[in-house]
C-alpha cells in the first residue's frame, strides 16, 4: 500500500504517470462518488446502513435520485472516456448519473441497475422507463433494473466486468467500501492479474493493504484535478 506521509500532490501526480502510462484503465465506482451530487452513500458518518446502525431512517428518505446531476467526478470519468482511455466503467451505483454525464452505454456495467431503466426479466435487456416498451422484443415483461437484497446481479454485466478487470493493466476505485460481493471481488480479479490498483475512497476498504496507491481524500480533489492535468499531459 502506498498511502503514507507522502503529499497529495505527490501521490496525485503519481496517479496521472499511470493513466498516462497505461493503456486499459477501468473505473469502479460506488456511493461515495455521487455524494457530492447530494446523494447518500453507504457507509460513511451519515451513510444509509451508518443510520439504520443507529435506528434512524436514511437521510432525505424518498428522496427521487433521478432527479440528481452528475458532479465533477463523474464528469471527470467522462473526460477519461473522451481521451481514449477509459476501457470499461463498472459501477455499483443506481443513481444513472454515469449515462447522464456522457458514459457510453457499451461502456458501463451497472451491477445493481438504474433507477431511469426497467430490464427484461428473461433476456435481461434493459430499457428507458420512459420508453413506450411494455414488453421486451422477446416477450419478456419488463421490472425495475435496479437490484434489490436476494437479487441475482444481471449476469452479463457481472461477466463484463470480471472480464475488463481481468485485462486492464490499471484499476481505480473511487468511492467504494468494496465490502459487497461479488462486486468487490471484480478489483481483485484485476490485481491478480498484474493490474495497478488505486483506491480513492475516504474510509477504508479491505483491500487497503494491497493497494499500489490510496487516497483517503476527498474524490473531488483527487481524481478531477488527477484527470485535467492528464489532458494538459496528452494535448503537449
Amino acid at each position: 500500500m502506498t498511502e503514507d506521509n507522502t503529499d497529495l500532490k505527490s501521490r496525485i501526480d503519481t496517479l496521472i504517470q499511470l493513466m498516462f502510462d497505461a493503456q486499459q484503465i477501468v473505473i469502479f465506482t460506488g456511493a461515495g462518488i455521487s455524494t457530492d451530487s447530494g446523494l447518500p452513500d453507504f457507509r460513511g458518518p451519515d451513510g444509509v446502513w451508518t443510520r439504520k446502525d443507529k435506528g434512524l431512517p436514511p437521510k432525505d428518505e424518498g428522496k427521487d435520485w433521478s432527479q440528481s446531476d452528475p458532479n465533477i467526478a463523474h464528469y471527470a470519468v467522462y473526460d477519461l472516456q473522451e481521451l481514449g482511455k477509459l476501457s470499461f466503467l463498472v459501477s455499483q451505483n443506481v443513481d444513472n448519473l454515469h449515462l447522464k454525464s456522457g458514459i457510453k452505454f457499451d461502456k458501463l456495467a451497472e451491477l445493481h441497475g438504474n433507477v431511469a431503466r426497467m430490464r427484461c426479466i428473461r433476456c435481461d435487456t434493459t430499457f428507458p422507463k420512459d420508453s413506450a416498451m411494455t414488453s421486451c422484443d422477446c416477450g419478456g415483461s419488463l421490472k425495475s433494473s435496479v437490484v434489490h437484497f436476494g437479487d441475482s446481479l444481471p449476469m452479463q454485466d457481472l461477466q463484463d466486468s470480471f472480464m475488463y478487470a481481468r485485462n486492464s493493466d490499471l484499476f481505480i476505485v473511487i468511492g467504494s467500501s468494496l465490502v459487497v460481493t461479488p462486486a468487490a471481488n471484480i478489483p481483485v480479479e484485476a490485481y491478480e492479474n498484474q493490474a495497478k490498483l488505486v483506491i480513492i475512497n475516504a474510509g477504508e476498504t479491505p483491500l487497503d493493504q494491497i493497494a499500489h496507491l490510496r487516497f483517503s481524500e476527498q474524490i473531488g480533489d483527487v481524481f478531477p484535478p488527477a484527470v485535467e492535468k492528464l489532458k494538459a499531459m496528452m494535448v503537449n
